[in-house]
């Protein structure tokens, strides 16, 4: 990770902000964390991200500050990367592990090549329905909202997606290990879930870590309480 003041925090014009989002934030969490900072110290502005990440997920979150919030709506549609952790044999109602398991079984018997197989047969254009644990609306109402009060939507819009990667990295099962390029709109979530269907036994999401939007790497955000202190350096320049 790059040191805190390698990246502008306060130009004229806006920034981008390349953060390491942690487990259990949200996106919003973060702004307003970021959006706090400048306002206590006396540089308030427009802050916005570009791109939504599951508070289950970690990593690359894209910031835009004042004028380049404009830009907001281009960044969007770029390419995600991640990183993450298949469990095989266990399914949960949110993919992830935001619900507890159930239906677990032994995937011990599933060969290396059935793996490398499966994963192979995602690339490629597809059709993608939003899980019901996401922040989709729905007449008015986010779907984890109805969600948590045990309603589903059975009519979710489906969504075209392109799965550019999926290479299988490492196979300790009942755990396997995954790199993933997709498009805009992905839910990664959705494809653990589909993947262990696939493979017959179940599976959700253990773990998930954006490494890259476009080309924007994870290797040059910064903490969240390095952006927080980059901010306080700024505005002692400025004053």
């Amino acid at each position: 990770m790059v040191a805190a003041d390698c990246m502008s925090v306060h130009s004229e014009e806006g920034d981008f902000l390349l953060v390491d989002k942690p487990l259990d934030w949200t996106s919003f969490d973060v702004v307003a964390r970021i959006r706090g900072a400048y306002k206590r110290n006396g540089l308030p502005r427009k802050i916005g991200h570009c791109g939504t990440l599951d508070p289950k997920a970690t990593g690359l979150l894209m910031l835009a500050t004042a004028r380049k919030t404009k830009s907001i709506s281009t960044l969007e549609v770029l390419d995600k990367e991640y990183d993450g952790v298949i469990r095989l044999g266990a399914r949960t109602v949110s993919h992830d592990t935001e619900s507890p398991e159930y239906d677990l079984c032994d995937a011990s018997g599933l060969s290396e090549e059935e793996i490398h197989a499966a994963a192979a047969s995602f690339v490629g254009s597809r059709m993608q329905q939003p899980p019901m644990h996401s922040a989709v609306w729905h007449n008015g109402t986010r779907l984890y909202e109805l969600a948590r009060q045990g309603q589903e939507v059975s009519d979710r819009k489906s969504r075209q997606i392109e799965v550019y990667r999926f290479e299988i990295t490492d196979i300790a099962l009942p755990e396997i290990r995954f790199s993933i390029r997709v498009s805009k709109g992905a839910y990664i979530r959705v494809i653990a879930h589909e993947f262990g269907e696939l493979l017959g036994v179940g599976g959700y999401l253990r773990s998930l870590r954006r490494v890259a939007i476009g080309p924007y790497r994870l290797d040059s955000a910064m903490s969240v309480e390095e952006l927080v202190e980059a901010i306080a350096r700024a505005a002692t320049t400025e004053g």
